[in-house]
């Protein structure tokens, strides 16, 4: 059928039927700078919410509704699940720190080890469960990891 024959509102039923964000099933760790966006993303969610029902004419924008409600359900599951880590420097990679490691090429690269909503790879900040963190936590200045299929080594921990 050709796209001149479809009605308006079939795609916007289609465009509305958004799945929901996927959950984590890893405990959902974070420290007390992931809380703070979680509890200032969860504000923007409601009042997305609030801003889509108060328009009146749901069926007119069933889009913005479907992406407001999905966005209101996973951050309301993500700050009910939060669990807040502070923890203090003890010397070893760990939850909430910075880790240096010097790679074989001469290249080094620091990284902030967070929950993850909070990660962002290109801000220098991984997940507490991504094979980067996992491969290095607990480790100490001078250990050796492998890191996708690499070994390097770690040359500082704050």
């Amino acid at each position: 059928m050709s796209v001149a024959f479809t009605r308006e509102e079939d795609l916007e039923a289609t465009a509305a039927d958004l799945p929901d964000r996927p959950i984590s099933p890893h405990p959902n760790l974070v420290t007390p700078s992931g809380l703070a966006a979680i509890d200032t993303a969860l504000a923007a969610a409601r009042a997305a919410y609030s801003a889509a029902q108060a328009k009146g004419d749901i069926e007119a924008d069933r889009t913005a509704m479907a992406r407001a409600t999905r966005d209101l359900r996973y951050w309301s599951a993500r700050r009910a699940t939060a669990q807040l880590v502070e923890t203090e420097p003890d010397g070893r990679v760990r939850f909430g720190g910075s880790v240096t490691i010097a790679r074989a090429d001469g290249r080094a690269q620091t990284w902030r080890i967070t929950g993850e909503d909070e990660a962002d790879p290109a801000a220098g900040s991984v997940s507490h469960v991504s094979p980067l963190a996992v491969a290095l936590m607990g480790k100490t200045t001078g250990d050796e990891a492998v890191v996708a299929g690499q070994t390097v080594e770690i040359v500082a921990v704050d």
